[in-house]
């Protein structure tokens, strides 16, 4: 019996799919929603290699510059602007989580159900729920950036 550990949101947002999947892959942007809008997310630490193999690397900082995190990844898939598939980890070593974007046209294409999950196994049943309700916060960042 296998169980698939992670994190699953669907989120509906007020732009188009193209919009929103270059919002997950320009520096600018990604810099300005990722991990919500009480984060910092320096646009010199954002750099993006969008295409299958490519890399990408960001750094976040909580608080009054108290902690950082240095994620980074690779691309998997980029199928613009439909699917993003791509890794994370802010850990040494190999170990990877797994993101996957699907998106969806909705309101005759002015808007985007965005199907995500974050799976991996690589943290715990709470860990997966805590990163859920992170990502819905990045997620309504993102939201108000594309809806402008």
């Amino acid at each position: 019996m296998t169980s698939t550990l992670g994190s699953f949101v669907t989120y509906s947002l007020a732009a188009p799919p193209a919009v929103v999947f270059d919002a997950w892959v320009t520096p600018r942007l990604f810099a300005t929603w990722w991990g919500g809008s009480d984060i910092q997310v320096p646009l010199e630490s954002v750099s993006m290699e969008a295409r299958p193999g490519g890399t990408w690397a960001a750094t976040m900082i909580l608080g009054d510059n108290v902690t950082e995190f240095h994620w980074r990844g690779e691309f998997i898939e980029v199928n613009r602007p439909t699917r993003l598939e791509l890794t994370m980890t802010d850990e040494p070593g190999d170990e990877r989580e797994l993101l996957t974007v699907d998106l969806t046209a909705i309101d005759d294409g002015a808007g985007t159900e965005m199907h995500f999950s974050q799976t991996g196994g690589h943290l715990p049943p709470e860990g997966y729920e805590a990163a859920a309700g992170a990502w819905q916060i990045a997620f309504g960042a993102l939201d108000t950036l594309v809806s402008k």
